[in-house]
């Protein structure tokens, strides 16, 4: 998102997720178990293992049940094993959709997701179908009113590939997707904490949604954001409600 609703969607998203306190634990708990089977439960040795246990934190969830979930995953408890699953799609006035999920039931996810994309306005796609217009990245946003000078001259220092600032006043700053908790460190040794902090899918080109449009929109994300295997939607919506 881009432009001067960019703020208003990250507090609107934000809220949401503050909301639904429980469906943010779910999460982060799928995200601990697969990024912990992947890289392993050391979270010094595995950097994405590392950034979902700083999500765990940031929504309260218990340490020993972060721990637990670490040791389902790697074999030390009896757990579910869960498979990350991407879906793509068109959401209303062609805004492009992604959605990743974490499953261990691919057939009723596939059919929840179709489901409310057919129901709510948009059509399902298949693979790559809208992927090619986003960028993999890390993602830090601040708030406006930060020093946009310092922000960029200490990111780009560390190793960040872009700084970009919003009509709104909110900065943005973009790495590569293995370097954002190196430029975080750099940022937050300078002062600056992200309100956003995040390996992300980043529209390259966003869609302007307004009146109707966007109230369908957002009601459409709302629904995919709701289903219990879904983990991350991305899209290109500008959202002016």
């Amino acid at each position: 998102m881009a432009g001067h609703s960019k703020w208003a969607n990250i507090q609107h998203r934000k809220g949401r997720q503050d909301e639904k306190r429980g469906k943010a634990w779910t999460r982060v708990i799928r995200e601990i178990m697969v990024a912990a089977r992947q890289g392993g439960g050391d979270v010094k040795e595995n950097p994405r293992l590392r950034l979902a246990v700083e999500k765990a934190k940031a929504v309260n969830l218990a340490a020993e049940t972060i721990k637990r979930n670490i040791d389902k995953a790697t074999g030390n408890l009896d757990g579910v094993n869960y498979e990350e699953i991407r879906y793509e799609g068109y959401g209303i006035g062609g805004a492009a959709v992604i959605i990743d999920t974490m499953t261990d039931n691919k057939v009723r996810t596939v059919a929840e997701v179709r489901h409310a994309f057919s129901k709510y306005g948009g059509n399902m796609g298949t693979d790559g179908s809208v992927s090619f217009q986003f960028k993999h990245c890390g993602q830090l946003v601040f708030a406006p009113g930060s020093s946009e000078d310092k922000i960029m001259e200490v990111a780009l220092e560390a190793g960040a590939e872009d700084v970009i600032t919003g009509d709104d006043g909110s900065i943005e700053v973009l790495t590569a997707p293995f370097e954002l908790e190196v430029v975080k460190q750099a940022l937050e040794a300078a002062g600056f904490t992200a309100a956003v902090a995040e390996v992300t899918m980043r529209a390259d080109v966003p869609i302007e949604l307004s009146g109707d449009e966007a109230v369908r929109m957002q009601k459409l994300l709302d629904v995919l954001e709701d289903l219990d295997d879904v983990q991350e939607v991305f899209h290109n919506a500008s959202i002016n409600e």
